[in-house]
């Protein structure tokens, strides 16, 4: 829905839940909207979520599906495409995507993230619904009793495998880099009641759990694997504006989603250390909220 002289109020860039959510808002708000996403949403890739608030349990995929119904009633216009720069200019901003330029007035940036992949024998890097994971805040709980693997560079990896000691009593730490462990981490990981067997160089699926393989000729039976790899936060949009960040790329906002960049708001994964379905949305409220507010009156 383009608004007057060819410009939108808001281009929202990203259709996981932050970017659908402000979608929904900003339509109500009655502004003109317009959301271009790429389809690589992390949202996709969960099994089944069982803390979002208002369900017992619901796929990502089903999730999006419904969050986007939502955003169409208000006629809000998509657009399956990549933004491949954003300048700003004039008072407002031009993207430039694979098939035409976009004028917004305001930019909200809802891209997310992608999850770094291990790279080791058996593993295709994408989740199979079940024995690779990789969010324990997500379905640490649906792992509770169970034997559990996590895998990655100590320092991310050796973290999630103490959080996980919340739901399970048999956490394998598996680290790619085990010559770095100290005597002194290796304590630490023993009080905390977590093995950690040698590096490992393959995994294979099967039904039930994994088998994982390390350099020592060990084979460890688990029933979920957790990657731990790190993660490349999609900001560089934001980035060659010269918007503030971290040392990862996370976006620095304000209280109102509001980067260092005026006009440019940020919210979802983008953002936050918390990576959770509930805080995107959230974060999408606050900051159509504040886009709206930001834009001239629009009486009936």
């Amino acid at each position: 829905m383009a608004g007057e002289n060819g410009i939108v109020d808001c281009l929202v860039i990203g259709g996981g839940p932050a970017g659908l959510t402000a979608a929904t808002y900003l339509a109500r708000y009655r502004r003109s909207v317009l959301l271009i996403d790429d389809g690589r949403s992390r949202a996709s890739l969960i099994p089944e979520s069982h803390n979002y608030p208002g369900f017992k349990g619901i796929k990502g995929t089903e999730l999006l599906k419904r969050l986007r119904g939502q955003a169409q009633e208000y006629d809000v216009a998509f657009e399956t495409d990549r933004v491949l720069t954003l300048d700003r200019a004039d008072d407002a901003f031009t993207a430039s995507t694979r098939n035409r330029r976009v004028r917004a007035r305001r930019v909200l940036l809802a891209s997310g993230l992608v999850d770094e992949s291990p790279v080791i024998a058996g593993l295709d890097g994408g989740g199979d619904g079940g024995t690779l994971r990789y969010c324990p805040i997500c379905d640490g709980y649906e792992a509770m009793d169970r034997r559990i693997g996590v895998l990655g560079p100590l320092e991310t990896a050796g973290a999630k495998a103490i959080f996980l000691r919340t739901y399970s009593g048999d956490v394998q730490l598996f680290a790619t880099d085990l010559d770095k462990a100290t005597s002194e981490r290796q304590r630490a990981f023993t009080q905390a009641g977590i093995t950690v067997p040698g590096r490992a160089v393959s995994v294979v699926r099967h039904t039930g759990g994994v088998a994982v393989t390390t350099d020592d000729g060990g084979c460890w039976e688990v029933d979920v694997l957790y990657a731990a790899m790190g993660c490349k936060v999609r900001s560089e949009l934001a980035v060659q504006l010269a918007a503030a960040c971290s040392d990862i790329g996370l976006l620095e906002v304000d209280a109102h989603q509001r980067t260092t960049i005026e006009g440019l708001y940020a919210a979802g994964d983008v953002v936050a250390d918390l990576h959770q379905l509930s805080v995107a949305t959230a974060h999408a409220a606050v900051a159509a909220t504040a886009i709206h507010n930001s834009l001239p009156h629009n009486p009936r």
